[in-house]
This record gives structure tokens, sequence and C-alpha cells, in this order.
């Protein structure tokens, strides 16, 4: 509170006794001589300098205010407080009485004064008239003296009329009578004025804290009088056909510590039933229980198919019970915790201990950290500003083509600035496609081609003249306070008509905030696109955000260069707004060297490449998709039972029923785990008879047939897993093994042949 504010507080230094001093040509030290002491670096000597000179100024005026007043806040009345109040009285009185001393003295010497002035103008001067001027001028400079001393003004040394006076009468009066009566009245006086401000303002923030209790024990009342109307539902009942993207009202998710019901991590999360209703109620799901998901799922194709969706379910924001998760980890590796739906939608174990522990921490303080999205219909959100693929492939000039490249490559993180929650880890032989040729031109594969680790596949063809593959594997390192994602993988651009091959990697991911605070994200590195046609380059530096910065946030600079390595065009802008283009014309300087113009210089040849598309309306309700992103997971006929549109705890998790996605979670993990176990014996069996792989028919679940696998020499160990649309190869241009598309998915949907999909849903 602001009756708080004088008072040390943890994390502070206070400026009147603070140690400001340099330590070098930039940074510089304030600490307050004990444990807190802040290190601060500024951009040059200059900065440094001001702010050093600042400090300083601010310092001496909290000293000045220190001995001006010594208030700090909240004054109790104490026994120290009455003794300091009965020291001042005793002083003011002393100083009252040194008043009437003056006061007496002035009026003596002013009647002597004032009878030697008669007396002057009765003479008609006489010899003897020297004596009775000399008189008179002592009886002024007596006036005077005692005057000075009651205004605290000193008599000026150069006045002759000063050394004449007898000593005797300065002595009678204190020379700071007066003012240390009004300094004392003064300071006190501010003291008391300031109690009493700030006791008005404690009376205000009171009555502000009793309206909003009332306010909330009203609306408390309601909610409870709303709760205890509704009948009891029973578990997958939904009475309610409110709207799927209007929040719930009436739904009470806080519970007292009392009534809470512990359960084991793995099985589902019910609230009390003395409650009324429950997640799976009518105030989650929003539709109604005799309707079967497979109904509502047809009912969802057909309204698809006549227009794109735009709205998702409003993202409900539940409290889960911490120690029902906590206590089933007891004893347990970190690596071997299963999470719910709400704080781990792995669709599996965590990968390594880190991540687990990243998922334990943040689910103690923001349980809502997944959205309905898998990782495979996420990386098909790069194709977002597939325009700019499109113009690059119109281009005549490889240099220009590149600066698109450049911009589409920056595009693709534009979605993460909000997007702070975790998608699903695919099952292995799960797949996503994104059917646009007929709007867009293009369409796109995804497939989960292998889940330790866990890598996806990405194959994107456009009848505009340009291919996009991609095989990405994600590493992860929990560091503390903030968590560092790294994809591996190179990303392949092909352009048709000049054959122009493009490649480059993406940028580390660093999730801050992680144990406590609120997630944000950022991207740092450095991006080398490379034209291995004719030898063009492009850098792009992501910069970092940092606190001493005075560059704006997420700023990405690039160059465009060709094989020489002279710089043709600049690129400039952030990862999360546009980028901008500058064409670079060198100029002669004084010495007769080449310079190159500064931004604000070259303006006139500016273009504008790219810029973000806003977001759509109540997109903080929606996970912060994109227009894109809220059509991926929008049930579509035709698509291929590995589809995950078709998963079903992620098609529960996004209508909100939250309850039975975790059980549905649970049922895929231990599905996935038994048919990996089965592919691990059949290969020890095979490798054991020397077979290149087993018979047919003992071919287990989630594996291809013969017909895709090609026969191995005799003796060679058995390869338990192929994945079915994707092939593992050697790169001719970057000499990398990856998983490249061999063909078929889209003739397997135009004939709607789905024989050789495995079952994993």
């Amino acid at each position: 509170s602001k009756a708080e504010m004088g008072h040390t507080c943890r994390g502070t230094i206070n400026l009147a006794t603070a140690n400001i001093s340099v330590e070098d040509s930039c940074n510089f030290i304030i600490s307050n001589g004990g444990a807190q002491t802040y290190h601060l670096k500024a951009s040059s000597e200059v900065e440094r300098q001001r702010w050093v000179t600042a400090l300083e100024l601010a310092k001496a005026k909290a000293v000045k205010m220190l001995e001006e007043s010594d208030d700090s806040g909240d004054e109790s009345v104490s026994q120290t407080d009455k003794t300091e109040l009965q020291n001042t009285l005793r002083i003011l009185s002393s100083k009252v009485e040194d008043l009437s001393t003056c006061n007496d003295l002035i009026a003596k010497h002013g009647t002597a004064l004032q009878r030697s002035l008669s007396e002057l103008e009765a003479l008609r001067l006489p010899p003897d008239s020297t004596d009775k001027i000399k008189q008179v001028n002592e009886r002024a400079t007596l006036f005077r003296i005692t005057s000075n001393a009651m205004i605290n003004v000193s008599p000026r040394p150069e006045d002759p009329t000063v050394g004449k006076a007898p000593t005797s009468m300065l002595s009678t009066v204190s020379p700071q009578a007066c003012r240390d009566f009004m300094l004392l009245a003064q300071t006190h006086g501010k003291k008391w004025q300031k109690s009493l401000q700030q006791e008005r303002d404690q009376r205000i923030r009171l009555e502000e804290t009793l309206e909003q209790l009332a306010k909330q024990h009203n609306h408390l009342e309601r909610a409870f009088r709303g709760a205890t109307v509704l009948p009891a539902s029973a578990p997958g009942t939904g009475g309610s056909g409110k709207d799927l993207c209007c929040p719930a009202k009436g739904d009470l998710s806080d519970e007292d510590d009392d009534n809470n019901e512990f359960f084991d991590a793995p099985e589902i999360f019910p609230m009390p039933d003395a409650m009324g209703h429950k997640r799976t109620g009518s105030n989650i799901s929003g539709t109604s229980s005799d309707i079967s998901l497979d109904e509502q799922y047809k009912h969802q194709v057909e309204d698809t198919k006549k227009e794109k969706r735009t709205r998702i379910p409003f993202k409900p924001n539940y409290s889960l019970n911490l120690w029902s998760i906590m206590k089933n980890c007891i004893g347990k590796e970190l690596s071997k915790i299963p999470m719910p739906v709400s704080t781990d939608p792995d669709g599996g174990w965590a990968r390594d201990a880190p991540e687990a522990l990243f998922f334990l921490t943040r689910s103690l303080f923001q349980v809502n950290f997944n959205e309905p999205l898998s990782m495979l219909q996420r990386l098909t959100e790069d194709l977002e500003y597939h325009e700019l693929l499109d113009r690059a492939a119109r281009c005549e000039s490889s240099l220009e083509q590149l600066c698109y490249v450049a911009a589409f490559t920056v595009s693709s993180y534009s979605t993460t600035v909000f997007r702070t929650s975790k998608p699903f880890n695919p099952l292995l032989g799960e797949t996503f496609e994104l059917d646009r040729l007929e709007e867009n031109g293009y369409r796109s594969l995804c497939e989960q081609v292998s889940h330790h680790p866990p890598a996806a596949a990405h194959h994107a063809d456009s009848k505009n003249g340009w291919t996009l593959h991609q095989e990405i594997k994600i590493t992860s390192k929990f560091r503390g306070k903030y968590l560092s994602i790294m994809p591996l993988g190179t990303i392949h651009c092909v352009f048709h008509s000049s054959g122009h091959h493009y490649t480059w990697k993406k940028v580390t991911i660093t999730v801050h905030n992680i144990i406590v605070g609120k997630l944000w994200i950022d991207q740092s590195g450095e991006v080398e696109i490379v034209n291995h046609k004719t030898g063009d380059k492009c850098i792009l530096k992501f910069v970092p955000y940092s606190y001493f910065s005075r560059d704006v946030a997420r700023k990405v600079t690039g160059e465009v260069m060709d094989p020489s390595g002279k710089v043709h065009f600049a690129l400039l802008g952030t990862w999360d707004e546009k980028m901008d283009c500058y064409k670079v014309q060198l100029g002669t300087g004084d010495n007769g060297a080449e310079v190159r113009p500064r931004a604000h210089e070259a303006e006139d040849s500016r273009v504008l490449l790219w810029k973000r598309n806003p977001l759509p309306k109540h997109a903080e309700n929606m996970y912060y998709f994109s227009e894109l992103a809220l059509t991926l997971n929008a049930p579509e006929n035709g698509t291929a039972p590995t589809d995950s549109r078709l998963r079903p705890d992620q098609r529960l998790m996004e209508n909100g029923r939250w309850d039975e996605a975790n059980a549905e979670k649970q049922r895929l993990e231990e599905k996935q785990r038994l048919s990996r176990k089965r592919r691990e014996a059949e290969a020890a069996r095979a490798t054991e008879d020397g077979k290149s792989r087993p018979p047919d028919g003992d071919v287990p679940p989630g594996c291809p047939p013969r017909a895709l696998t090609p026969l191995c020499p005799p003796g060679t160990p058995y390869d338990p897993y192929k994945p079915l649309w994707f092939e593992r190869k050697k790169d001719p241009v970057t000499q990398e093994l990856a998983h490249v598309y061999k063909g078929g998915y889209w003739e397997s949907k135009e004939k709607q042949d789905w024989s050789l999909c495995p079952d994993i849903f």
C-alpha cells in the first residue's frame, strides 16, 4: 500500500544511503553497503556519466528530504513519539520566552529612543548638542541590534555603529529565536499534515476495499443460487445448448481446500458432485449428451464444407488438483511422470527429466498450458504467408527472389509471439493434410516419422511454381528460469521454373518465466539462407531481447549478398510485425572509399516485403490462433484415418471436455506403448533369426506391410518402423539423411483407399 512506500522493501536501495561507484567506462555499481548491489551497464561512457550524474542529484535530494522530515509512513503512538512530542513542546516554550524577552527589550529601547528624540527636538542646538546626538545614535543602535536578534538578520560588520554597541545587550537574546521557532513549527506542521493525509488515504482505501468485497459477496451469492438451482449432471451430460464460443457462466472452478477430492494423476479429475455440475456438463462442453461424438463430427464436417470456420470454443480456465499430480510422482524419475492434457499435451511420456520438471513446475502456477492443435498442424502454419513464395516464384532476379524467401522465413515466427501454449505431440504414424489447391494453389502433408526422438516430415507443393519440404526434430534444454527449444533439421525450397534451390535452418526459441510469472517467447540466433544454384546468400540475425538495449523488441536484420560477398539488399524489421527491404547503393566517402548509405538515407528504395495479418476477434480467448490456425482442426471429409483432425483426445479438449480428453489420452498412450513393444519384440526376433523382416501375418499394428518395406540382405537387422508416406534418403545438396515425400498420398485420397494406414487412434 502507499503507507508502506517509506519503509525499506526487499530488492530496493535507499538513495539517501546508497553508494554509487564507477567500475569502468560503461559500468557502474549502486549498493547499500549490505547484500543489495546493482551492477548496471550503459551503452556508452557518455550515457553512463548521465546516469551517474542523475543518480547523484537524486541522492542529494533524498538526503535533503531525509533531513527535512524523518517521516516514515504510518506513525504509531509509541513511547518514543510521546517523548519526542514533549521535547518539542519544551523547546517551543523556550523559544516563546525568548520572543517575549525580545518584545520587552524592543518596547524598552523604543521608549528610550522616543524620549531622546523628544529632548533633541526641544534643544536649540547649544554647544552640548553633540552629546545628545551621540546618545540618540546609541539608542538607535541598540534598537536595531535587538530587532536583528529577533528576526535573525546578522548586523552588517561594515556599519560603524555596530562596534559601538555594548556586548552585554547582544547576549541577552538568542540570535535564532524567531527562525528556530518558525522552522520547528513548519517541520512538525508538515509531519502532522502528512499523517493526516495518510489517514485520509487509508480511509479511502478501506472504503474502496469494502465496496469491492460487497460486490464480490453479491456475485458469489448469485453464482451460488444459480449453481444450486441447476440439477446435478451425470458424467458426460450436457444440458445446455449455449454457443461453444461463449465462456461458461456460473462455473465455480475455485473450491475450498476442505472440499477437494484427491485422485491419482493418470485418472480423471472430477469436481465434487455437491457443486451441482462437472466439467463435462453444460457449463463446459455446450453439447447435448444425447448426441454422440461421431454425430457431432458429422455435423461439423457438413458445416465446414460450406465455409471455413472463424472461431473455436473459448479456452476454459480450470484449476487442477495439484496434489493428485504430485503425490503420484513421489519416488519416480522425472522422465517417467505422465501429465494430464491440461499440463502436458504430449501424447506420451515426457522426453527427458528437464522437460518433465518444466511441465511439473508450470502446473503449479499455470495449468492451462496446452492448445488443441497437433505439432504437425503447427508445422503447417509455416505456410500462412505462402503468397511470399508465390511472389518469389515470379521474380526474375535471384537476389530479389532471395529477399522474399527471407521474408517468408521470418513470417513463420509471427504466430508464436502470443502462442505460449504447447501443442500435442503427434503419435507415431499420425498425419495431417491441408488441401488448399483450389483456394490458394498449394497442398501440404505432414507425417510423424519418429517418436524417440520426435521428428516430423513436411512436404508442400504449389501450382504457382514452388515446393517446400523439411524434417524437423525438436530438442529442448531446461535452464532453470527459461526453456530453450532448438529445432534441428534443414528446410528446402525449390522454384520450378528457375531451378533455384534454397536451404535454411530455424533459430532457437526461448520460453521465459518458466517457474513464476507470465510466459513470453523470444527468438534468437542467426539464419543463413543459401541459393545452391547461384551461390547467393542471405544472413538474418534475430536479435535477442535485452533490458539494456535501445533497439526495438524482436528485431531482425539481414543482408542479401551475391557469391562475391557484395551486399545488394538490406533487410530490417521485426519477426512479429513486418519486414522491409532497402536496396544498397554504395556511395563514395571523403577518402574515396565505398560507403553504404544508412536506412533513413535509403528510404526511397524501401519496399514492404511482409506484414503480419491482424488476429481474429476474441483471439485471446481462442489460444491466440490466427485465421489459418482456426481452420486447421476443422473436420473434413476424405482425410486419412491417421489425420490429426480425427485424434479423439485433441477433439475433446477443443470442445472443453477435459475429463474425457484425459481418459482418452491415457488410452492412446497405452496403445502406442503396446505397439512399440510389439515392434521391438519382432525386431529382436528377426535379428536373432537373421531375417530381413517378419512374415506379413505377424506384422504388429502400426507397422506397414511387406509391400512398403524393401527387402534387406539376409542377416540385416529388421527396422522396426518405416513411415508410410515418407522415406529416408541422403539429400544430394546438403548430404544429410532426411525423410522426403515418396508420393502416393493424394492418389490414395482420390481413390479413398486407406488400407495401408495403421490404426493409431
